[in-house]
């Protein structure tokens, strides 16, 4: 007879108990040690374990199930509006998303091609099996990793204490054994292992990084507990020195098709059901979200007559910066746009009842940007009609994914719903579409590097922090598994703010902000997007990865010539001068472009609408080959250069309060200036930051003032 939840859990509680008991014999003895354990093998956990190893550290990755690595539950792609960029800057880094989907793609195509480069998204849609067989087969090849199927049941802990600070110190203080160069009375390198990478420094960037690493000693004031390892359910024991969590949607998964309720992960994979109890007792907050996915289609079912065909590009832009882009010209599959109708909307709306979202079945909170066709119905009454993508889930299956129409109504709803859609008349369901719901944790209670404030060692990543996506996930992962490995190894963290990347303004929103939902990356939550695009992703990130370890030499040293190439090639436009000839009128004639009165530079051409630096080639005879990547950045900041520059000044000013640190054990009551509100939320936060601080909801610009004289006049008094 099959067990109940609470007849396992207690049967593991009790294992538990004879293991402590002296002479108990039946507790699983196996015990392991490693560096990293990394909790949950998708996209995030899949980034983290790969950063760990790659960086020397023994590194287990644990899955419930191997043959779910990098699984794909959800929608068959990678990237879109603004998760593109997620994708190129992970792989800046020295991640692994970008070269899998490269090399799994089966259509490609770079949305808002008609907007300005800000928006420029790359996305592709993944052959789902060859993505997660493509990871798989990468895990399984690096060094010093090891893949283990088991669940997680328990983290383990014990007091952090003053000895472990005074520890921590002391490998920060050795850490800051900078050299000084006498002879110039001027520059600094950074004393790091790889003496390859030292980096001159001039004293502004000097002060800025001592500053920086005084915030990190202060902030590990706050510990009250150290990760020592992780026990599964079956009792073993992996002793290490940094956990990292990425539980995805698995914690006490429940999946919901109307009033089936089942108590299943993803895809009707065994859900994770006892880690969230021992993340409470460690003093972890926890939330309560929901998800949903549409249902699948047999491909032979449907009349792609009745929809209108969705191809790719004809050039196809790979994810990958390292990727050679003549190796992702390749035959594409197409997808097919079709739309719901007020027929499909009449049935919805008849059996609103039985839906677990509007009967109050489900407990969690759904996605505001990735809502149920009962939520569009319901909200967008005005609305005759809803798009629906449908996207070929691979090229060995004949499974479509239904994109637009994830629902949690009852199977025989869905059956007829489905079939008023246009080319869907006699579709066949293969999988019904599903709600999920699952435990996921307030990220409020970390800091910008992923590490919880109160448990050292201990860091998360992916939907487990409250985010959505593959790319949110794989950002958090990558990062997470980073600041694991440098703590370790004493090193500074990598911490990205938000005028540096689109991770930066991802990780800056879960810490910083009240997430009461799923969050969800888009470009306008970038102040400073028009610097965060996804073409220079490379030039922003590259040398914070090889600094890091993760990026090759070779891979940094072409920035470098990357960035010379470009600089030389601006200065040289702004000198061409092109005369205002019968050639050049005749040219500007072709292209619609305004004849010229007199001579101009070559730049000042580019600038115009309707031209561009390739186009300009015709009259500039003297112009040297370049790489198509740096052409493009030649265009770009010539075509941009006032916005950028207005944009950099912007930069300038949140740099200065981003730079005025914050002890986060700050004593926000000396300040009596400071409204209650304030107070309560900065004192709840424990911002590193005046610039985060200033950020935190409930607290003003007005209460930054207060802050910012007080620490003036504290500081003074100090000195």
């Amino acid at each position: 007879m099959q067990r109940s939840v609470y007849e396992n859990k207690m049967q593991n509680k009790n294992l538990e108990k004879t293991a402590k008991e002296p002479g108990g014999t039946k507790r699983n003895r196996l015990e392991e040690n490693y560096d990293v354990a990394v909790v949950g093998a998708g996209h995030a956990g899949c980034e983290a374990a790969l950063a760990c190893a790659r960086l020397g550290l023994e590194t287990i990755i644990f899955t419930v199930s191997v043959d779910s690595i990098a699984l794909m539950p959800c929608n068959p792609n990678i990237g879109g509006s603004s998760k593109g960029h997620l994708v190129r800057e992970v792989d800046a880094l020295g991640g692994q998303m970008g070269i899998n989907i490269d090399k799994t793609f089966i259509q490609s195509k770079m949305l808002n091609k008609s907007k300005g480069p800000a928006v420029h998204s790359l996305r592709a849609q993944a052959d789902k099996a060859d993505y997660s067989m493509e990871m798989r087969k990468t895990l399984q090849e690096t060094e010093h990793l090891t893949i283990k199927q088991a669940e997680v049941s328990e983290i383990l802990t014990e007091p952090y204490t003053d000895k472990d600070k005074c520890s921590l110190e002391k490998s920060l203080k050795d850490l800051e054994d900078l050299r000084y160069d006498e002879k110039s009375n001027k520059d600094y390198k950074i004393l790091i292992d790889n003496e390859d990478s030292f980096t001159a420094c001039d004293s502004e960037k000097m002060q800025k990084y001592e500053t920086s690493r005084q915030a990190d000693k202060i902030n590990h004031n706050l510990f009250s507990k150290k990760i020592i390892g992780v026990r599964t359910v079956s009792g073993a024991t992996y002793f290490c020195k940094a956990v990292i969590l990425c539980t995805g949607t698995y914690l006490r998964a429940r999946c919901l098709t109307g009033e089936m309720i089942t108590h299943t992960g993803p895809n009707g994979l065994m859900a994770a059901n006892y880690l969230t109890d021992s993340l409470k007792e460690n003093g972890i907050e926890m939330f309560r979200f929901k998800t949903g996915t549409p249902a699948r289609m047999d491909k032979r079912s449907l009349d792609f007559s009745k929809m209108q065909e969705q191809k790719g590009d004809e050039r196809v832009v790979p994810f990958s910066f390292s990727t050679n882009p003549d190796d992702v010209q390749i035959d594409q599959v197409s997808c097919w746009l079709t739309y719901t109708n007020e027929k499909t909307h009449e049935i919805i709306r008849e059996n609103l009842d039985r839906s677990p979202i509007y009967a109050g079945v489900i407990e969690g909170t759904g996605p505001r940007y990735c809502p149920s066709i009962e939520d569009k119905v319901v909200k967008f009454p005005d609305k005759d009609r809803h798009q629906l993508f449908i996207e070929p889930e691979g090229i060995h299956t004949n499974e479509m994914y239904v994109g637009g129409m994830s629902s949690s109504l009852p199977e025989d709803v869905q059956h007829a719903m489905y079939r008023t859609v246009p080319g869907m008349e006699h579709a066949k369901i293969v999988r019904c579409a599903y709600a999920i719901e699952y435990d996921c944790i307030n990220p409020n209670q970390l800091y910008p590097t992923l590490e919880f404030k109160k448990i050292y060692g201990l860091f998360s990543g992916g939907q487990f922090n409250g985010s959505s996506g593959y790319e949110e996930a794989a950002a958090q992962g990558i990062v997470a598994g980073m600041n694991a490995a440098m703590e370790i190894f004493g090193k500074e963290p990598l911490v990205l703010d938000r005028s540096e990347s689109y991770i930066g303004v991802l990780i800056d929103d879960l810490v910083t902000k009240e997430n009461h939902e799923p969050y969800r990356m888009m470009t306008s939550r970038a102040e400073y997007r028009l610097l965060l695009r996804q073409d220079n992703a490379d030039l922003r990130l590259t040398e914070k990865g090889y600094r890091a370890g993760l990026v090759p030499k070779e891979r940094y040293e072409w920035i470098l010539k990357k960035e010379k190439l470009i600089q030389e090639e601006l200065e040289r436009i702004s000198h061409v001068t092109v005369g205002a000839n019968q050639k050049t009128q005749e040219f500007l004639e072709k292209h619609q472009s305004v004849p010229l009165n007199t001579g101009t530079t070559l730049a000042e051409l580019i600038r115009r609408p309707e031209l561009n630096y390739d186009l300009l080639s015709e009259l500039d005879p003297g112009r040297p080959e370049l790489p198509y990547d740096v052409a493009e950045q030649v265009n770009i900041n010539v075509k941009y250069e006032g916005y950028i520059h207005r944009q950099m000044k912007q930069v300038q000013n949140f740099k200065k309060l981003e730079n005025k640190k914050l002890d986060p054990d700050f004593d926000y009551d000396a300040v009596s200036g400071l409204r209650m509100e304030a107070r309560q939320k900065l004192k709840l936060y424990h911002p590193v930051s005046i610039g985060q601080a200033s950020r935190i909801s409930g607290v003003s610009p007005a209460d930054i003032s207060v802050l910012l004289v007080y620490m003036e006049q504290y500081y003074r008094k100090k000195e």
